[in-house]
């Protein structure tokens, strides 16, 4: 009779725990628990995804950069041996490290001639952005990039006047060198500015047309190596802008990630104070 009495009880007990939800919230806590987890997989993988497109169009700018200085045989050129070891340890596709040789060159991978590119958007955000590509299909690659500015919430519209065309070359770093120990070399070599980067570098600015004769002249009074020359867009200071809204940020990501994973896209230029 005790057994029935306690068989009872328990039965008792597991029908009221299902009447009233027992089970229920069992299973919800599981489910949300799952779903956290999943969102949490989502957004890691997104980050990673986003990382890595920045880091590919990294390095297949530092490859194209040394091919165009030096040449594409390895032999000859150690900038661009370096570039393709850093390719290789960053797993980059090899199509894309072909890409980037043949555009140092002046060259898509079929060998036709490449055309440069330049789409103007305000991005999410209130960012102002200057798009560069090269291509040998420019009316594609128009349709192409304006597309993924307009699907991710941009607008194409004029944004250089936020901008200022600059020359950039960037010089090897020795030790504790400082942009004012080769001063007398800049003013000389006709530089407008020199500074150094976050390696230690010194970094010549210049008027665009002036880049390569002044990069080469400061190169023979200073005794140091050219490692890049760039031409490039330079944000106003008084037009910079904060992203402060969380979704803009996301979008605005999501929208470089977009262009970044776009072959013909070289550079993207922005007037954010945040580096993206």
């Amino acid at each position: 009779m005790a057994l029935s009495l306690s068989r009872l009880l328990r039965q008792t007990r597991w029908a009221d725990s299902v009447t009233h939800g027992g089970r229920h919230f069992s299973a919800a806590s599981a489910a949300f628990s799952g779903h956290n987890k999943w969102s949490t997989i989502k957004h890691d993988k997104a980050k990673n995804d986003k990382a890595k497109s920045r880091e590919r169009q990294m390095v297949s700018k530092e490859i194209a950069s040394a091919t165009q200085m030096w040449g594409a045989d390895v032999k000859y050129n150690p900038r661009l041996a370096l570039a393709l070891s850093n390719a290789k340890r960053a797993s980059i596709p090899k199509t894309i490290i072909e890409a980037a040789i043949a555009r140092g060159q002046g060259l898509s991978v079929s060998g036709q001639a490449l055309e440069s590119v330049t789409i103007e958007a305000m991005l999410p955000g209130s960012v102002a952005a200057v798009v560069e590509c090269q291509t040998d299909q420019k009316a594609r690659v128009l349709q192409d990039i304006r597309y993924i500015i307009k699907d991710n919430g941009g607008i194409v519209t004029p944004t250089t006047f936020l901008f200022e065309r600059k020359g950039r070359v960037v010089m090897e770093g020795k030790g504790d060198t400082t942009a004012d120990d080769y001063l007398d070399q800049a003013i000389e070599a006709g530089a407008a500015d020199i500074t150094t980067d976050d390696k230690g570098r010194l970094v010549i600015l210049t008027d665009p047309s002036e880049t390569k004769t002044v990069g080469e002249t400061f190169a023979k009074l200073s005794g140091l190596s050219i490692e890049e020359l760039e031409i490039f867009w330079d944000p106003n200071r008084d037009s910079m802008v904060e992203v402060k809204d969380e979704e803009q940020t996301k979008d605005l990501e999501d929208l470089l990630s977009a262009l970044r994973e776009d072959p013909s896209v070289q550079d993207i230029y922005l007037n954010s104070t945040e580096k993206f």
